[in-house]
C-alpha cells in the first residue's frame, strides 16, 4: 500500500475527497482520521532517529525514562501518579528498564525501607540517543516547514496532549466507567 493512500486532505490542509472545505464534519472527519494515521505511522517507525543507527525505543520506556530524567527519582506510586498510570503498569514496564541497567532501584534518602526508581547513568546516556536521533527525524520531516509553522504545529500538538489529559481527568473525577489510570 502507498505511503501516500492515507492521505486525505492536500498540502494547504483542506479536506480531500472526504469532505467539502468549510464543512465541520468534514473537518473532523478528516482530522480523526489523520490522528490514526498519525499514531499509527508513529508507532511504525516508533520516531526512531535516522542515520545507520536507528535510535529506536519502546514508547513506555521512553516516556518513563524521560519523566525521571525530567522530575528525577521517585517511588513507583508517585511515578505512576505523576504519569497518570496505575502501579502495576509503572512495576511492569520498569522491571525490563531495570534488568537492562537504564533505571536503578535505590533506598529512598529518609526512609531505607522504601525503593526509589532512578535513571543511571546509562539510561541517561541511552535516553539522549533517543533524543538526538527523534529530534533529527522531526527536523527532516519538517525541514520544509517555516520556523512558524513548526512552532504552530508543537504548540497544537502540546494543547491537544493537554486536552486529551484534561479530558481523562475529568472523567475520572466523575467516575465514568473505565476512566482509571491509563495503561501507556
Amino acid at each position: 500500500m502507498p505511503m501516500t493512500e492515507d492521505m486525505s486532505t492536500t498540502a494547504s490542509g483542506d479536506p480531500g475527497p472526504s469532505g467539502a472545505p468549510g464543512d465541520p464534519s468534514a473537518l473532523f472527519d478528516t482530522l480523526q482520521h489523520q490522528v490514526a494515521v498519525f499514531a499509527r505511522r508513529a508507532e511504525q517507525t516508533r520516531l526512531g532517529g535516522v542515520g545507520a543507527v536507528r535510535n529506536s525505543m519502546d514508547r513506555a520506556a521512553y516516556l518513563l525514562l524521560n519523566h525521571l530524567d525530567n522530575e528525577g527519582p521517585m517511588g513507583v506510586k508517585a511515578l505512576a501518579a505523576s504519569m497518570g498510570i496505575d502501579s502495576s503498569t509503572v512495576t511492569r514496564q520498569v522491571a525490563p528498564l531495570v534488568d537492562g541497567g537504564l533505571v536503578s532501584r535505590t533506598s529512598h534518602p529518609e526512609d531505607g525501607r522504601a525503593v526509589v526508581l532512578q535513571l543511571s547513568a546509562l539510561g541517561r546516556n541511552r535516553l539522549e540517543e533517543v533524543r538526538a536521533g527523534r529530534r533529527e527525524l522531526l527536523k527532516e520531516l519538517t525541514g520544509g516547514w517555516s520556523d512558524s509553522d513548526q512552532a504552530a504545529f508543537c504548540r497544537l500538538l502540546t494543547r491537544f496532549n493537554e486536552e486529551i489529559v484534561a479530558r481523562q481527568n475529568r472523567l475520572a473525577q466523575s467516575g465514568a466507567p473505565g476512566t482509571g489510570p491509563a495503561e501507556s
